[in-house]
């Protein structure tokens, strides 16, 4: 099943004028010393972090290390868009590029400017929805019951005593067969929905994609169809399960400013109002119309569905503050020594969700897993393949990307206004929150079965002595959740790997608790810190084990395509 895009963006792809690429023999990639397997297990000892400007040219722990510390430290505020964070942020790695001894990567600049439209509700702790039902009345709170907020930029909306209705999962999928709009009229009406897709709900493998989530399931394309039918709000409702993450980061992600492209940049249509609810939210506010929640959440799992209007009105006022500004990508190329038009891209964003004052004790959502890691990490690769030898044949492309956080707009702009044609990019390796779990004996792809590059990341991981595994949490969507997406979506095919969760220390179940733990105590929380006890041993493995792939890749002649009923291919 090919995604359903929006008419205006799939012409928008379609007018980039990708041509596919013939498949040629290519020569073994050079030997280099990061993709040998690794050492046995040794005793761990404590990662000293390099100091300032002594980088070693391979990849090793100490520098990952003084990166990480550097770019989650609190003199950085979190690395939000806009804000001095920002402007630390995007200097440093401009400097350290330029150290490491690349050129810019942008017609002769460091930077490409992403447009971006910053959205911010006003008093957001007195926002409230009312619902006025058959068997009585409701208020929620922003926050605690709900978040809530514009998606086309107006700054007063009014909600007034809109119909509710019931969408079931708010799809519209020709290609399942599957409508919940089926028979209904909702232009001016506020729809709820739920959060994923059928197939999870009822853990029917033969259902879109039974577990895995598929992109009609992403809270985007609900909020975007909605708007397509001309709904005047769209309520989805949070779970945790569903989601692939608590509830606290919708309330962090939907508080405070958000950002978005221009209309002019991303023509898909946008609700008015748009927002979340909690499952208990949802349960009362059903309750207002004398209906039961859980029982009709129950029945949209089934094929055939009617949508159901619960004879009930909904409220809300609120306003909003609307300003533009931009944005950076940070953009840094090593260029090819005989097919320097033929370019690999490593993407890492480089942005987080800043400072909260509104916080008790800490402030700063530092983001060191999520995501300086992944900045690092292009920083060390981007060293390693400097001081190659024989120097890589293909040029490679070195993207920290902005506004990941704010749904991956830094990334659509570069898939729109590429520096060097999609045509030629040969693929994209996304690299966003390694984990930091200790060495693994399996490498986890998400997306695993979609492209060529699956037989890359064997052949690489094989070399370390591991296995490759597929998304162990399906239903969560991951791919579709980082800015490998957006690329694919473009027709070049990505590769989003990390170390997987069979730890040589502690074998599944000790994995499955630290991403667990990490998820449920630091992942969007100021918690999020540089640690000095981290044990980085797997991610070392993790960052040789990509540079090998590009390694690969950059020796090649050949362009990986996508597996025949992939969601994605290289338009012919």
């Amino acid at each position: 099943m090919r995604p359903i895009l929006p008419a205006s963006a799939a012409a928008s792809l379609l007018a980039l004028g990708l041509v596919a690429c013939q498949r040629e023999q290519a020569p073994a990639p050079a030997s280099t010393p990061a993709t040998t397997a690794p050492a046995a297990a040794q005793p761990r000892q404590p990662v000293v972090p390099t100091a300032e400007g002594a980088w070693s040219p391979a990849i090793t722990a100490e520098d990952f290390a003084a990166r990480v510390q550097k770019l989650a430290s609190d003199a950085f505020e979190g690395r939000k868009p806009g804000t001095v964070g920002e402007r630390l942020t995007t200097a440093y790695l401009k400097d350290q590029f330029e150290q490491i001894g690349l050129k810019p990567g942008n017609n002769g600049s460091w930077f490409q400017t992403v447009p971006m439209v910053e959205t911010t509700l006003v008093d957001a702790d007195q926002v409230a929805l009312d619902v006025k039902g058959s068997a009585g009345e409701a208020r929620f709170a922003f926050g605690s019951d709900m978040v809530i907020g514009t998606l086309d930029g107006s700054l007063d909306v009014e909600l007034k005593d809109s119909d509710v209705l019931f969408l079931g999962y708010g799809v519209d999928a020709p290609d399942q067969q599957w409508n919940d709009f089926d028979g209904v009229d909702v232009k001016g009406k506020t729809i709820v929905v739920l959060v994923n897709d059928p197939g999870w709900g009822s853990q029917d493998p033969d259902l879109f994609k039974g577990r895995a989530l598929t992109y009609y399931g992403r809270w985007t394309y609900k909020f975007e169809e909605a708007a397509r039918k001309g709904a005047a709000a769209a309520l989805i409702v949070h779970e945790d399960a569903g989601a692939g993450y608590p509830w606290s980061v919708v309330q962090s992600g939907w508080s405070g400013p958000q950002q978005s492209l221009p209309a002019s940049e991303d023509p898909a249509p946008r609700l008015k109002a748009a927002g979340w609810l909690t499952g208990d939210a949802a349960r009362r506010l059903f309750a207002a119309a004398g209906k039961d929640f859980d029982a009709l959440k129950k029945s949209a799992d089934v094929r055939g569905f009617k949508p159901v209007d619960l004879g009930t009105t909904l409220s809300a006022r609120f306003s909003n503050t609307v300003t533009r500004s931009s944005s950076e990508n940070v953009l840094a190329l090593l260029p090819g020594t005989t097919r320097a038009d033929e370019v690999i891209v490593y993407t890492a964003h480089w942005d987080h969700l800043g400072k909260d004052e509104h916080l008790q004790g800490d402030q700063i959502y530092n983001g060191a897993i999520d995501n300086a890691t992944g900045v690092a990490a292009l920083l060390e690769i981007a060293e390693a393949f400097k001081h190659q030898q024989p120097a890589p044949q293909r040029s490679i492309l070195f993207l920290a990307v902005t506004l990941e956080e704010s749904g991956l707009l830094g990334s659509a702009y570069y898939a729109a206004h590429p520096a060097y044609p999609l045509a030629k990019t040969v693929a994209n390796i996304n690299i966003d929150a390694l984990p930091i779990i200790g060495r693994s004996k399996d490498v986890n792809v998400i997306g695993l079965g979609q492209s060529e590059l699956d037989a890359y990341v064997t052949e690489a991981a094989a070399a370390q002595n591991r296995t490759i595994t597929g998304d162990a949490s399906p239903e969560k969507g991951f791919f579709f959740r980082s800015d490998h997406v957006n690329f694919a979506r473009g027709g070049v095919p990505a590769l989003y790997a990390s170390g997987g969760q069979d730890l040589v220390e502690g074998g599944s179940e000790a994995g499955a608790k630290a991403k667990a733990d990490y998820t449920a105590h630091r992942y969007h929380k100021p918690a999020d810190e540089y640690d000095p006890a981290w044990d980085l041993s797997g991610t070392i493995e993790d960052l040789q084990l990509l540079y090998a792939v590009g390694g690969k890749l950059a020796g090649e002649s050949t362009y990986p395509q996508w597996k025949p009923g992939a969601d994605f291919r290289r338009p012919e």
